[in-house]
């Protein structure tokens, strides 16, 4: 069963998004915030799997919200995943930066939705198209942040290899293909390189990638 946190501070929204939930056999809203403040405490109560995170909120915002999930080692398990509209990218970067799994457009079809959040169980980096498009354009035009991916040196060959694939969108099973390996194989690459880097999640690796110029799509 998929444990489900909900933070906005909308709650016709909580209401669609939690009918849409508890519609799953497999999926179960634990839980209900108006706040990020309230999310965090709800997060460390509950334990959900995933948490739905607004990224504009009242008394503590989303990026504020997952930050502190994100350096809270009981809560190492659960995956943020914020719900953003169109035209804020500067709040996505920030997110991406505190540690948020992916981001989902508000106005997502409901069967998409319902995937993304399976997805994102697994572990799995969400991140929507039109976003990650921007992202990408971001990083090439600014310069990379001192530091960033100093852990790259460490990375073997193929470990950098699969980071790249990883920042392009690609998962186990397609870097599998690609790099002619097993599934596990590549599951293991990507696990080891988000150890040498010291990120927790595949979304991580994508902001290392990108800030680190491992990765631009002048490159590929």
């Amino acid at each position: 069963m998929i444990r489900v946190l909900l933070v906005d501070d909308q709650p016709l929204l909580r209401s669609g998004f939690r009918a849409m939930l508890d519609a799953e056999d497999d999926i179960e809203v634990v839980a209900e915030a108006a706040d990020g403040a309230e999310g965090v405490a709800l997060a460390r109560e509950y334990l959900p799997d995933i948490a739905l995170v607004d990224i504009q909120m009242p008394v503590m915002d989303g990026v504020e919200a997952t930050r502190r999930i994100a350096a809270d080692p009981a809560l190492a398990r659960v995956h943020v995943v914020i719900l953003t509209n169109y035209g804020v990218d500067e709040y996505v970067f920030d997110a991406l930066r505190a540690g948020a799994a992916g981001f989902l457009v508000k106005d997502i079809e409901p069967e998409d939705f319902l995937h993304a959040v399976r997805v994102a169980a697994r572990g799995d980096a969400l991140l929507a198209p039109s976003i990650t498009r921007r992202l990408i354009d971001r990083y090439v035009t600014e310069p990379f942040r001192a530091g960033v991916g100093s852990g790259l040196a460490e990375l073997t060959n193929r470990e950098r290899e699969t980071v790249a694939l990883v920042a392009h969108g690609l998962s186990n099973d397609q870097i599998a293909e690609r790099l002619v390996i097993s599934p596990l194989t590549a599951k293991t690459h990507v696990n080891r390189a988000m150890v040498k880097l010291g990120v927790r999640d595949r979304a991580q690796l994508v902001v290392v990638a990108y800030e680190s110029g491992l990765v631009t799509p002048r490159t590929g």
